[in-house]
């Protein structure tokens, strides 16, 4: 017919594993239009065929009638001739059709409503198979090999449908329509349980045996996603401790599983944000106030989170998790919750373990037995971590059910460019064209384990967006793993990005800021331009350039890295630097008489100047504020002192402002890489002072962070003031302490400042590799335009 007209569509985005195709032909089904739809290795290709109005009916509802799961970024359309098609098919996808691999592949989802019901369902035929998904829900990232995502090119490919599964497969009307890891006990993988010689199990029900152990005190390692945990009964404190014990896990906290979201409520003071969070469908780890022990149904052993007034929970993200906790709630005395330590199955500071073999030899010495499966998993990714904070969320960890989801950018990577982010709690970022794919949590760049990991993630995000880039953004530490292995490969441009730079770029990348800001940079360490150590700047920036116009005062660092262990050392230099040998004679006896004992040695280090670097790091602050008030002198990771300090902090009236704060500006007119100073030398008067009055250390910490906040309160005025800006971005490792982050937003925020922070990525160094992307962005830009 002559009127006939015929479109090729493209479409790109996160389209592929969540039901799009079957979308389309549902669409076409009910526009009565002809054609195709296929996945590519860009995305989405649609041929349509019919009257204008029928295609253009079509491509509205396409629009706007898409799946939930799915994400459009763009829809490319293109008049081609017509063929006389009539009838709509799902045609075979081919890898590598028609240009480069900008698919966006889906996060891993937790299960749907549907499959749920199914799960629990006796007549059901998936009763009770713990594998159950649809094109809505379950595996994606962790599974996928390379695109388009089809069941070939995934961990699902050794798994033949069998005629029941296949035939949902292949009905349009069907919620399994084209769903790649369908499958059911007929045909899909299965559960084993194997004893701490790796042997298996007798039993029939993997899962009654499971909870059998849990209950008799066991430690088991069971297979995830993304990963192993160890898991163990949280109200049996002699399990909590054995695994504590053995996973060499001194002193973090476990996070927990619980059932629902009753459970939940009966240990934390659960709000309706936290809940919203705690019930998406990223279900991540979720930080909440803990309920006294006296409220709390069956206390948790301290052994659990020890000094933390907070618990890390999530609910069942797997069919797995849904029937564990099920089997195990009904095993239970009545009366009894069911509340599982579900942490990382590793050895503390190595990667999360994936591959089954690897899981055998790493996680049996520490467990009793282990539950897993035969569907292997492609790539690692732990548990998210986030918060609510002022009813916004807070990312602390970005992993699964966040990854590989893009942050789309305002601007434009002129080149791909590869950021290798940071040495603690690493991310690498590739950024493309307008979209910064930051990777899941790699951990600390401290051994051979998590090295491989950093890489062998960086080459399959390459292999999966087929990207290569040739221009890579690193950290400036000399002594960065990350910063060696940009220096290693072959790129052929190499970018340096200053720590607390990249912290504030992260902001501004995320909320799609492009005008110049005051950042507040707050964190434990960061290398300086100067050399030395950062960590408590404010600075004028934007992802191009920043000047450093105020930071914290020094303090030193006595041993170097020591004095980040033994906290105490910090403190006493501090006061020495205030003090002088008098601070000896001062009635706060905050150290031990061993740890006096080594202050001679110290002295002359400092003296000499012998290992003892200087550090304007906010972080060290709250670790000698610590150590003053008496609850740490030394710590097992960094942090412990801070966390401990905001945790004791009391409530404060509203008109107490703490102690007294002073900004010590660069005279006007002065040269602009004279860096004013955050003068804390009041500050530590009047901690003293308070400690020989008796004050009790409860409101000296509430004190201190009040007095912080008005610290950086008052330098931000002070950069209005000199520079007409009014927009605030604040990031680092400091601003995961919520007092401060409340007091200081609010400060700001009622004096007139935009206020900007962290929310897609963490505010820590996980999301510093964003940071380093959009810098390096800027840069490419700015060459460009200079070319």
């Amino acid at each position: 017919m002559s009127d006939q007209e015929r479109w090729h569509i493209h479409v790109s985005g996160i389209v592929q594993g969540v039901g799009f195709r079957p979308f389309v032909y549902t669409l076409a089904q009910q526009h009565g239009v002809g054609g195709f739809v296929l996945n590519n290795s860009s995305g989405v290709v649609i041929e349509v065929e019919g009257l204008p109005s029928q295609l253009q009916a079509f491509l509205t509802a396409l629009r706007h009638e898409h799946p939930p799961l799915a994400q459009i970024n763009a829809i490319h359309v293109e008049p081609i001739a017509p063929q006389g098609t009539q009838g709509f098919q799902i045609v075979q996808s081919v890898a590598g059709t028609q240009g480069k691999g900008t698919t966006m592949i889906a996060p891993d989802t937790t299960p749907c409503n549907d499959c749920l019901h199914e799960l629990f369902q006796p007549t059901d035929r998936r009763y009770h198979y713990p594998f159950i998904n649809c094109t809505n829900c379950g595996p994606r990232f962790t599974i996928i090999r390379t695109v388009p995502y089809d069941r070939q090119y995934t961990t699902m490919e050794h798994f033949p449908m069998c005629v029941l599964c296949q035939a949902e497969y292949d009905d349009p009307h069907n919620r399994r329509f084209h769903a790649q890891p369908n499958a059911c006990a007929a045909c899909g993988p299965q559960l084993s349980l194997l004893d701490a010689h790796g042997q298996p199990s007798v039993s029939a029900d993997p899962i009654a045996a499971t909870v059998a152990r849990l209950i008799q005190g066991d430690v088991l390692a069971i297979k995830g996603l993304g990963g192993y945990h160890l898991v163990c009964d949280a109200l049996n404190a002699a399990a909590v401790a054995r695994l504590r014990q053995r996973k060499q896990r001194e002193a973090r906290p476990f996070a927990l599983m619980l059932p629902d979201l009753d459970t939940v409520r009966a240990y934390t003071a659960l709000s309706a944000a936290e809940a919203a969070l705690l019930t998406s469908i990223q279900r991540p780890i979720v930080l909440l106030a803990q309920q006294p022990a006296s409220a709390q149904p069956h206390p948790l052993p301290p052994e659990v989170a020890p000094g933390y007034a907070t618990l890390g929970v999530m609910l069942p993200y797997t069919p797995l998790h849904a029937l564990l906790l099920a089997a195990y709630q009904a095993a239970l005395p009545a009366g009894y919750p069911p509340v599982l330590v579900m942490t990382s199955g590793n050895l503390s500071d190595e990667p999360i373990a994936y591959r089954d073999d690897d899981a055998r030899t790493r996680l049996l010495p520490l467990a009793d037995a282990m539950l897993t499966h035969n569907r292997p998993i492609h790539i690692r990714c732990d548990d998210s971590l986030a918060r609510v904070v002022a009813d916004k969320v807070q990312l602390l960890r970005r992993a699964r059910g966040y990854v590989p989801q893009p942050i789309s950018t305002a601007f434009h990577f002129a080149e791909p460019v590869l950021a290798t982010g940071a040495h603690l709690k690493n991310t690498f970022c590739i950024g493309r064209e307008q979209h910064a794919f930051v990777s899941h949590h790699i951990g600390d760049l401290e051994n051979l384990e998590t090295l491989t990991s950093f890489t062998e993630g960086i080459d399959h995000f390459k292999h999966l967006f087929d990207v290569q880039p040739q221009v890579v953004a690193y950290d400036l530490h000399p002594d960065y793993l990350a910063r060696r292995y940009a220096h290693e490969q072959p790129y052929t441009r190499r970018i340096g990005v200053q720590h607390h730079h990249a912290h504030i770029a992260s902001v501004l990348a995320e909320h799609g800021l492009n005008e110049r800001v005051i950042g507040v940079a707050a964190d434990g360490t960061g290398y300086g331009t100067d050399g030395t150590i950062w960590g408590g700047e404010i600075m004028l920036a934007d992802c191009r350039s920043f000047q450093r116009t105020l930071h914290l005062a020094h303090m030193l660092l006595p041993g170097g890295e020591q004095a980040v262990r033994q906290v105490w050392r910090i403190a006493a230099a501090w006061l020495w630097q205030v003090y002088g040998e008098e601070w000896q004679e001062l009635p706060i006896p905050f150290t031990q008489q061993s740890e006096l004992a080594q202050w001679l040695t110290l002295r002359q280090m400092i003296e000499r100047g012998i290992n003892t670097p200087r550090t304007s790091s906010m972080g060290r602050l709250f670790d000698a504020v610590a150590a003053l008030l008496g609850l740490y002198s030394r710590v097992v990771y960094e942090g412990q002192a801070a966390i401990a300090l905001e945790t004791c902090a009391a409530p404060l009236a509203p008109d107490d402002i703490g102690y007294p704060v002073a900004v010590l500006a660069p005279p006007i007119g002065a040269p602009s890489d004279l860096v004013g100073v955050l003068d804390t030398a009041g500050l530590l008067q009047s901690i003293v002072a308070e400690l020989q009055a008796g004050t009790p250390t409860a409101i000296i910490a509430a004190r201190f962070h009040r007095s912080v906040a008005r610290l950086l309160w008052h330098g931000c005025r002070l950069m209005r003031a000199q520079h007409g800006l009014g927009v605030v971005a604040l990031s680092g490792g400091v601003f995961q302490n919520r007092l401060l982050l409340e007091q200081l937003t609010a400060l700001l925020t009622a004096d007139g400042f935009r206020v900007y922070t962290n929310q897609r990525v963490p505010p820590n160094d996980g999301g510093l590799s964003l940071g380093q992307a959009a810098v390096a962005a800027a840069h490419l830009t700015a060459a460009a335009c200079a070319g």
